[in-house]
C-alpha cells in the first residue's frame, strides 16, 4: 500500500509518478534474511552508451517499503566539493542497517538521488537523524543540495542496499577491513560508526555481540580530500587497538598536518599493506570507482581472500 505522507505540496506517491518513466516497477517487498552479513552484486556491464541513473542501477537491490518526510537540520562543508547534511527523519518506524543508502526524492526535480548514509543506526535510534556526504556534480539531486537545499528543506527518503554490516547475536566475532577510494568512504564511514556503537554500547545493538578489531584504508588524491578524518582519528583514540585507520595519497602537494603525518602512506595501497590481514576470520568491505574496486579485488584474489569474504559498493 503506498504511504501518503505530506511532502511540500506533494504526497509521496505524486512524487513517484513524476519519476514514472525510470522508477522500477518490481516489488519493493523483498526480505532480507536475518543474516551478519549480505554480499552485494552490482552490475558493472553497462550495454549502451547512456549513463545508467541510480534507480536504474539498483533496480534489482533491497529496497524498503517505508519512505518517510524529513527536514534538512544541519549543513556544513566537508571539503570544498562535499556537503554533509542532517536530516530529522519524521517516520519513526524509518531503519537502516550501517553500509546501506537512501533514496532520495526532492520536490519539482524529477530525477531521483542516490547517496549512502554516512552515520551510524544507532544515532538514528537515539535522536532520530542521519547524516549524508554529497559530493557537487551536475547530477541534479546533488546540484540542488549544493545550490539550493537550506535549513528546514523538505525530502523524502527511502532505505535501499544490499551492502551492510549487521552482526546480530551469537554471530561469530570477526575482524574488518574496509577500504574506500573517495567519497567510497560514505558507507564504510557509517560501518565504523556502527562498530564504535558496538564497542561502546555492548548491551544495546549488538546484545551479546563482540566486536573484533577494524582496520581501514582510505585512498584519496590529498589530505584536503580526505572526509571525515577528524571523525576518523577520534574513533582511533576512542578505541585504540580496536579501530585504526591508514590513509593513502597519491598526489599530495602541500604539507601534511601535524595531527595527520602518523597515519598518511604516500603512494596507493599494496598488495603487501592487505596480506598482514588475511585470517580465516576478515571479512573486506570496499567503496569506490569500479576500477579501483577490480583492482583491489584483484590484489584479494592474488593473496588467497575467499570471494565469499569480500563484499562491495560500486559508485559510478
Amino acid at each position: 500500500m503506498a504511504h501518503t505522507t505530506v511532502f511540500v505540496g506533494f504526497t509521496v506517491p505524486q512524487l513517484l509518478r513524476s519519476c514514472s518513466g525510470i522508477f522500477p516497477t518490481h516489488s519493493a517487498s523483498v526480505v532480507l534474511r536475518h543474516s551478519a552479513f549480505c554480499y552485494c552484486t552490482v552490475n558493472s556491464t553497462i550495454k549502451s552508451k547512456r549513463k545508467m541513473d541510480h534507480l536504474e542501477r539498483t533496480a534489482n537491490n533491497f529496497r524498503q517499503e517505508v519512505i518517510s518526510q524529513a527536514k534538512v537540520c544541519r549543513i556544513t562543508n566537508e571539503s570544498e566539493t562535499v556537503k554533509r547534511l542532517r536530516l530529522a527523519v519524521a517516520n519513526k518506524d524509518f531503519t537502516f542497517k550501517a553500509g546501506q543508502w537512501v533514496d532520495f526524492f526532492i520536490p519539482g526535480v524529477p530525477v531521483v538521488g542516490g547517496f549512502s548514509i554516512c552515520s551510524s543506526p544507532g544515532v538514528l535510534e537515539r535522536e532520530g537523524t542521519l547524516e549524508l556526504a554529497v559530493k557537487h556534480t551536475v547530477h541534479p539531486p546533488a546540484h540542488w543540495i549544493h545550490t539550493e537545499c537550506t535549513l528546514d528543506s523538505e525530502v523524502a527518503l527511502r532505505v535501499g542496499g544490499d551492502f551492510f554490516f549487521d552482526p546480530q547475536p551469537g554471530d561469530s566475532p570477526v575482524k574488518l577491513v574496509l577500504i574506500a577510494g573517495g567519497v567510497g568512504i560514505n558507507p564504510l564511514f557509517s560501518i565504523l560508526l556502527h562498530i564504535a556503537d558496538l564497542h561502546q554500547y555492548p548491551e544495546g545493538k549488538g546484545n551479546g555481540y563482540k566486536m573484533g578489531t577494524a582496520k581501514l584504508y582510505y585512498s584519496a588524491k590529498d589530505t584536503s580530500e580526505l572526509l571525515f578524518k577528524k571523525n576518523i582519528l577520534g574513533l582511533m583514540n576512542a578505541f585504540p587497538g580496536k579501530i585504526t585507520c591508514r590513509f593513502h595519497v597519491t598526489r599530495q602537494s602541500s604539507q601534511i598536518c601535524e595531527e595527520l603525518q602518523p597515519h598518511v602512506t604516500e603512494g596507493r595501497l599494496s598488495e603487501k599493506d592487505l596480506e598482514k590481514h588475511v585470517s580465516k576470520d576478515t571479512l573486506w568491505y570496499i567503496c569506490g570507482p569500479p576500477p579501483m574496486i577490480e583492482s583491489i579485488s584483484k590484489l584479494l584474489s592474488n593473496i588467497g581472500v575467499p570471494r565469499n569474504c569480500v563484499f562491495f559498493e560500486k559508485w559510478w
